[in-house]
């Protein structure tokens, strides 16, 4: 029987309820809180975007910002959204200011949408305006209106106070880690010179713009001092770290993190690489230059065009209204600016020549071992054995990215229920053989010697640097004994060593799997401490069945697949400004040092909570 369709399949929705219905065109995904790019820390972002807009524009030098539990507080001492349109601009789609090119020039919320999606997915909304002295306030739930009213407050600044809970029925056992959001607050610190954010009392602020975000970021030495240019709406940094690969960015267009990059972040690299060319006068290859690249990189454009809601990635083409391309706009700076610095400053221009040199040695010592690499893990590729692959990659456009998931495991059974029980479309699975090699201390060219290590770089696809990274979740999926950490911390070691870009920018993860099941005929709990088998056992007594898990292989595909479904459970491994890399992974992984000894000693009691510390310590 055939479905008719008529004018009674055509349906019209209300505006709060669009947003509830498809929220990932608004907000990319939902999430619980483990991932920098969940849709709770998008949220924060919507609504502080409107409070840095109302600083960029010259009105309101602090934004307060608060987390009491779920509840969020945003108050900004800006203008204030005007008394008559607060309702609109809170619930009314492509109603906004920022269509008034006039009043704001270069923000970043453009559409219309931000604080509307904001309100649809909360709970409880609500909403207060003050300006000259009079004040208007509304409350909503999940988007409707439930109250307005319009008050006298001459004692408090002219500014906007947004105060709004994620949704539980849509976020579903969500937290706020704060790291993420104080990541989230010191970019907009380092971008907007001059702002103090206030984070639970927390004041966040910068002097230096770029500068300090990238002597917050590195933390393993750098060969020359960082380079600072600015002119205009273009303002970069970089340098190279003494003791890391890869290539590192932190891009930016109107106060927007941009992770994927974009054609900014492009233009950059290419004009870094003309510059010292036509500098030193010399062709060098262009990886030479750039590896061990540290960079941040921001740009003010009016009217950017992303290739997505959540304003990851830059498409814009052009420079407007000046009509010329961002690629054109960036090389000309760079190149005026870097090249002048460079002739001012020989002891830099030396050290960066010394270090393009020792790249270059090191690349062609490799290039026969890399070329034998790529043809084994092609060769590979075709009958992997160890990939499991999945049909949604991070590096595609397709709908579901942002859940593409590989899983790294040890071992047959484990692999195997993991496999079984995966969503093919987003999850990937990729089997090691055994504790990998404990790669602290040795040069790159152990990662196209050693098989198993290559052939992860090529599932992972991040040999150069991230832009064809394959999936935006890499978890760690081990036993919880002793065995199944140490293998973990050989992976972390691995990343942090070489990829150490891949943990900062929030794509590495540790799977938590139950330590207990706990049950009787008509309950079954799962329990991921002992504090959690200890609840279960009184909530199914008098004599619940409790089975340990010793292994990941011990659990059948048909439980496995609620550990790895909308009730995963994952730890996300963080690198903070107070963490060493290189200090960390020489004094765990290196040699047994008698300081090694001693922490040893006097942590034998407690072994694997010891080891559970010293993972989350490199992380």
């Amino acid at each position: 029987m055939s479905v008719q369709y008529n004018e009674d399949s055509i349906k019209s929705l209300e505006w709060n309820d669009h947003i509830r219905l498809r929220p990932g065109m608004y907000i990319g995904k939902l999430g619980d809180g483990v991932s920098p790019d969940d849709g709770i820390y998008v949220l924060i972002k919507e609504v502080v975007d409107n409070s840095i807009d109302e600083f960029v524009m010259g009105h309101g030098k602090r934004i307060d910002i608060s987390i009491n539990g779920k509840e969020v507080t945003v108050r900004d001492y800006g203008r204030g959204i005007p008394l008559g349109k607060l309702v609109e601009c809170v619930s009314k789609i492509n109603t906004g200011a920022k269509y008034d090119s006039k009043v704001f020039k270069k923000s970043v919320g453009l559409n219309g949408v931000g604080t509307k999606a904001v309100n649809a997915l909360s709970s409880e909304f609500f909403a207060q305006t003050f300006r000259e002295g009079k004040s208007k306030r509304v409350n909503y739930q999940t988007g409707k209106l439930i109250s307005e009213e319009d008050v006298i407050s001459p004692e408090e600044k002219d500014g906007t106070l947004i105060r709004f809970t994620p949704d539980e029925s849509l976020f579903v056992n969500y937290r706020y880690r704060t790291e993420h959001v104080e990541k989230l607050l010191w970019n907009y610190a380092f971008l907007n010179r001059g702002l103090s954010l206030y984070f639970n009392g927390e004041r966040i602020f910068s002097k230096n713009g770029l500068l300090d975000l990238l002597e917050q970021k590195i933390d393993n030495g750098i060969v020359y001092p960082i380079i600072h240019l600015e002119e205009g709406d273009l303002e970069f940094a970089f340098t190279h770290a003494s003791k890391q690969y890869g290539e590192e960015y932190y891009s930016f267009v109107n106060g927007q993190h941009t992770t994927q990059g974009g054609t900014h972040q492009a233009a950059f690299r290419e004009a870094v690489v003309k510059t010292v060319r036509e500098f030193y006068k010399k062709d060098y290859d262009a990886s030479d230059i750039r590896q061990s690249i540290v960079a941040a990189i921001s740009i003010k454009i009016q009217e950017p065009v992303f290739e997505s809601q959540t304003k990851t990635k830059l498409g814009s083409i052009y420079v407007e209204p000046e009509g010329q391309t961002v690629r054109n706009f960036v090389m000309d700076i760079v190149k005026r600016n870097l090249d002048n610095y460079l002739h001012k400053n020989p002891n830099v221009s030396e050290a960066l020549q010394r270090k393009i040199l020792q790249a270059e040695k090191e690349r062609k010592e490799i290039d026969g071992i890399k070329k034998l690499a790529r043809d084994s893990a092609k060769k590979a590729s075709l009958h992997n054995k160890k990939l499991r692959d999945c049909r949604v990659h991070y590096n595609s456009n397709q709908e579901r990215r942002l859940e593409s998931t590989l899983f790294i495991t040890e071992g047959d059974s484990a692999s195997g229920s993991i496999t079984k029980s995966r969503d093919v479309n987003t999850q990937a699975v990729f089997s090691l053989k055994g504790k990998p090699l404990n790669s602290w201390g040795l040069s790159k060219k152990v990662v196209y010697e050693n098989e198993e290590f290559n052939l992860l770089q090529t599932a992972l696809s991040i040999e150069e640097d991230l832009e064809n990274l394959r999936y935006n979740n890499v978890v760690i999926a081990t036993d919880a004994d002793v065995d199944g950490m140490h293998i973990r911390l050989l992976l972390l070691t691995f990343f942090l060593q070489f990829y150490p870009e891949l943990i900062k920018a929030g794509h590495v993860y540790i799977l938590q799997t139950p330590l207990f099941r706990v049950r009787n005929k008509k309950k079954t709990i799962y329990c991921y401490s002992d504090e959690e088998r200890v609840n279960a056992i009184e909530t199914l007594k008098p004599n619940p069945e409790i089975t340990r898990f010793k292994g990941l292989g011990e659990i059948s595909p048909d439980e496995f697949k609620h550990f790895i479904g909308e009730s995963m459970r994952l730890e996300p491994v963080i690198l903070t400004k107070e963490n060493k890399i290189h200090d960390i992974l020489g004094f765990y992984m290196g040699k047994n040092t008698p300081e090694r000894q001693q922490f040893i000693i006097k942590n034998l009691r407690i072994e694997e909570d010891t080891v559970d510390k010293l993972t989350k310590t490199a992380s």
